[in-house]
């Protein structure tokens, strides 16, 4: 069995953009990458969707990944999203990465056409050889629109030495058990699925990948806190309550809910950016009400040890 590079809460940053302007915010990006890092996280992983990765031009992405990843400045590790459609440029992604300091990569099979089994192994193969990094495979069908089955990522990961790890979304928990059955404990798996945060844990998962921290870093943490006490039925309610937010994140689309909720929370990051809209103000009245009562739920009065 192999010992991961990042276990636990995962958090997704989102990518400030200045009022007016539209343009990167690199200093909000400051304070909402120290903000969660200083909550507690075990990982920040910067440039995912909830990072509006696929609406930056490169030399934002370039600067989103260097400021993060120096204002982590290795506190806690990092793992960065690199995928494009194109391998040239997810392989420059990729070297960036690494010169920045990043502990690992994620990668998704962003295709316009569908790629081929063969096509989709040279692409994961060349991006994987172009850095020493361990790279974690994303598989998310309802975005990318294609489902790595765990037989195939097992496949992949005997043909790429540093393909050691896995974001499963599909939201299927059988899988978590059979990825890590089928590769001998070799991959380690992660949980990309907000619903099925515990059973995903209870199956294997090494960390679970969510951008619900970056409204409440205490909830997630002590629901990891409470699976590593192994206090079940306390996870089993701290989830529970959780759910109601968890699953309005993403019906809503993560960039503009949690963008929302830091305007609520008095923590500025700017509007998504187009073709994405702002969350209406509807929404944002049951968001703020949600948030309401996760802060002031009995559960998280005395909170255990998040570490």
């Amino acid at each position: 069995m192999t010992t991961p590079p990042l276990k636990g809460i995962i958090s997704y940053p989102v990518t400030p953009f200045a009022a007016g302007t539209g343009k990167l915010d690199l200093a909000a990006l400051r304070r909402v990458t120290d903000d969660l890092v200083e909550a507690g996280s075990h990982a920040v992983a910067p440039l995912g969707s909830t990072g509006e990765s696929a609406y930056l031009s490169e030399a934002e992405w370039d600067a989103v990944c260097e400021t993060t990843l120096h204002t982590v400045a290795g506190r806690v590790p990092t793992l960065v999203g690199v995928a494009h459609w194109s391998t040239e440029i997810t392989v420059r992604r990729a070297r960036l990465a690494e010169r920045c300091g990043a502990t690992a990569i994620m990668m998704l099979p962003l295709a316009y056409w569908k790629l081929t089994p063969a096509e989709l192994e040279r692409h994961f193969a060349t991006v994987a050889a172009a850095t020493d990094l361990p790279m974690m495979l994303y598989n998310n069908p309802g975005t990318s629109g294609v489902d790595l089955s765990p037989e195939t990522i097992v496949a992949l990961a005997e043909k790429i030495p540093n393909l050691t790890m896995v974001k499963e979304s599909s939201g299927e928990v059988r899988r978590f058990s059979a990825i890590r059955e089928l590769s001998g404990g070799s991959l380690s798996v992660y949980n990309g699925s907000n619903p099925v945060a515990l059973e995903a844990f209870r199956a294997g998962a090494a960390g679970w990948c969510t951008a619900a921290p970056g409204l409440l870093p205490r909830w997630c943490l002590e629901l990891y806190a409470a699976v590593r006490r192994g206090e079940h039925e306390r996870a089993d309610e701290l989830l529970a309550t959780l759910l109601p937010f968890l699953r309005f994140i993403v019906a809503q689309g993560l960039p503009r809910a949690i963008k929302a909720g830091l305007e609520l929370q008095g923590r500025q990051a700017g509007l998504p950016r187009s073709p994405l809209l702002p969350l209406p103000d509807e929404e944002t009245k049951r968001l703020q009400e949600l948030l309401r009562e996760l802060d002031a739920h009995p559960l998280l009065e005395n909170p255990g040890n998040t570490s």
